[in-house]
Order: C-alpha cells, then sequence, then structure tokens
C-alpha cells in the first residue's frame, strides 16, 4: 500500500513537473509573441477605434482558444489571441511614449510587472499553498472593477481612474497566487488554459501599473 502511494505521488509530481514546464515555457513565447506584435502596431500608429477592434477581436479569440485549448490547434489559437491582445496595447503605448520619459516610464511598468511576476509565482511554486480560498474575492472584486470602469468611462474621474487601476494592480497579484497555486496543486491540468490565466495576469498587471505610474506625467 505503501509503495501504491509513493508511486502514485512520483507519478503526480512529474505530471506538475511537466505541465509547469509546459506552461511557462508557452507563456514565455506567447509574452514574447504579444510584445513584438504590440511594437508592430506601435510603429504602424494604429487609432484608438482600431485599438478598441482588436480588443474585441481578442476578447472573441479568448474563448476560442479556451474552447479549442484540448485539441492541437490549441496552440495555434493561443498565438493567434496574444498577439491580438498585444496589438490592441500599440494606441496606449504610444500615447505613454510620447510623454516626458515615456519610453522609460514603459520599461519601469514592465520591469515592476516581471518582478511582482515572478515574485509572488516563486513564492506559490515553493510553498505549494492552496490559494483556492480567494477564489470568490477575486471575482467579486473583478466584477466591481469592471463595473466601476464602465461607469467611469462617462465620468472621466481621474481619481476614480486611479483608484480602478489600483484595485485591478492588487487583484492581478491575488490572480497570480490563486492561478499559480492551481496549476501546482493539480486544479488545472490544461497548459493552455494555465498560460491564458497567466498572460492575462501578467498583462493586466502591466497595464494598471503603467496606468498609475503614468498619470503623474499625463495631462
Amino acid at each position: 500500500m505503501n509503495q501504491q502511494t509513493l508511486h502514485t505521488s512520483r507519478a503526480s509530481t512529474i505530471e506538475v513537473n511537466s505541465m509547469l514546464r509546459n506552461t511557462y515555457m508557452l507563456l514565455s513565447m506567447t509574452l514574447a509573441f504579444s510584445a513584438l506584435c504590440a511594437g508592430i502596431a506601435m510603429a504602424v500608429g494604429i487609432g484608438p477605434l482600431m485599438s478598441i477592434g482588436l480588443s474585441l477581436g481578442g476578447l472573441v479569440l479568448l474563448f476560442v482558444t479556451l474552447k479549442k485549448a484540448e485539441g492541437a490547434s490549441g496552440i495555434f489559437w493561443i498565438f493567434a489571441f496574444t498577439g491580438m491582445e498585444g496589438a490592441s496595447l500599440g494606441y496606449m503605448l504610444n500615447h505613454y511614449a510620447n510623454l516626458a520619459n515615456g519610453p522609460s516610464l514603459i520599461m519601469q511598468a514592465l520591469g515592476l510587472t516581471s518582478v511582482i511576476f515572478v515574485s509572488l509565482s516563486a513564492y506559490a511554486l515553493t510553498t505549494k499553498k492552496d490559494f483556492s480560498f480567494l477564489r470568490g474575492f477575486l471575482f467579486a472584486g473583478l466584477v466591481v472593477m469592471i463595473v466601476a470602469s464602465l461607469v467611469n468611462m462617462f465620468l472621466g474621474n481621474g481619481m476614480v481612474f486611479m483608484a480602478v487601476n489600483a484595485g485591478i494592480a492588487l487583484l492581478m497579484t491575488g490572480f497570480i497566487l490563486y492561478d499559480t497555486s492551481r496549476i501546482v496543486n493539480g486544479g488545472e491540468t490544461n497548459y493552455i488554459r494555465a498560460t491564458v490565466s497567466l498572460y492575462l495576469d501578467f498583462l493586466n498587471l502591466f497595464i494598471a501599473l503603467l496606468h498609475l505610474m503614468g498619470i503623474g506625467g499625463d495631462d
């Protein structure tokens, strides 16, 4: 019985390690591809309407990717999704790049995002703590942030804008712990879906931090 338990435990550990390796390899590739597409969109100089259109297209591709995650075409769809998401950032990145010290500001936001992401991921990976208890709080908070963002589209209040982005940044730190812990503890066994979750955590954290760091230089 002990040998069977030990064998099962080893098999589970190998499976989780393989899942982690595939997930983080794919995540690094999709982030790089997303950055490439963002750079192309900046060079082309896409406008706000094109940016919105790409964002909506990315949302559609998100659902397609999740639906196709179990099949061989899942790899194609995740690159299509992350590429379109990256391209949709072109207008926003050009806006901040045109501010004083804009390129430096973008790199600082990217660097801070990377440090936070790696630190929290490493904590969840090494401790193997179960953060599933955060699920209700995180999704309730996400709904609140989405509603607040939609309302502020009509209000245009700077303080609300800052509060929403601070809330999103805080929520994304929780999602990084939650999503990483799901992989480590066997709650997510598909590396494409796992990559999508972590990619969205990274992307939304970066955008929120960029908005917060850039608002001081924004008219």
